[in-house]
């Protein structure tokens, strides 16, 4: 499948805020949101910055900036869309629950990878276990109550264990395994994301 291999912070700078795609280095003083601010990428970046964005490339961004955060391609954001839009309740809530589900995702917010990139990886390789099976599908959704873990000999690439950090409510974290207790709320999620711009734009 094709996959954006280019520069991360790129990205960062397109959708003028950090994405967290690099783990540590998205955090420090040489990222260059700190250093040049949220100026687009190019040389006419500059002057981008004072054109008015009409309603639709507000969208546009917006949905942009969410597939590049969760690192999916359009085809498989979509579709994540249509499958929220069948289901009861809030669309930009359902879509956001689904995202947040997905195995590469609930590895990374468990603190079991640096960033979802890493997650992603481990999960392809089979360094991630469900339910003590191993399991390489990053998008597999991961059911409330299932336990999820990292293979005891791939403990030497994991990030330092913050015994401090703080996990998700939703999330259950014991040593180098955790679990799904229950879906996120909506205030338990990313305040920078405005998912209903997101269901605007799908719904054009």
């Amino acid at each position: 499948m094709a996959r954006y291999t280019g520069p991360k912070f790129r990205l960062d700078r397109r959708e003028g805020v950090n994405l967290f795609l690099k783990g540590e280095r998205s955090l420090g003083p040489k990222h260059p949101l700190e250093r040049k601010g949220a100026v687009p990428p190019g040389q006419h970046g500059q002057k981008n910055t004072h054109k008015k964005v009409s309603d639709y490339g507000q969208q546009l961004r917006e949905k942009q900036k969410v597939k590049r955060m969760y690192g999916i391609l359009e085809k498989q954001f979509k579709n994540y869309f249509t499958l929220a839009a069948k289901k009861k309740g809030s669309t930009g809530e359902t879509l956001l629950q689904l995202l947040e589900s997905r195995l590469d995702n609930v590895v990374y917010r468990l603190g079991l990878a640096a960033s979802r990139n890493q997650a992603r990886q481990f999960v392809t390789h089979g360094h991630v276990l469900v339910e003590g099976e191993k399991l390489d599908i990053p998008s597999y959704r991961v059911k409330v109550g299932e336990v999820v873990s990292i293979k005891g000999k791939m403990t030497h690439l994991l990030p330092p264990l913050d015994k401090n950090a703080k996990i998700s409510e939703w999330l259950e974290k014991k040593a180098l395994a955790g679990k799904l207790s229950r879906m996120p709320q909506r205030e338990e999620l990313d305040p920078t994301i405005n998912e209903q711009l997101i269901v605007e734009y799908y719904s054009r």
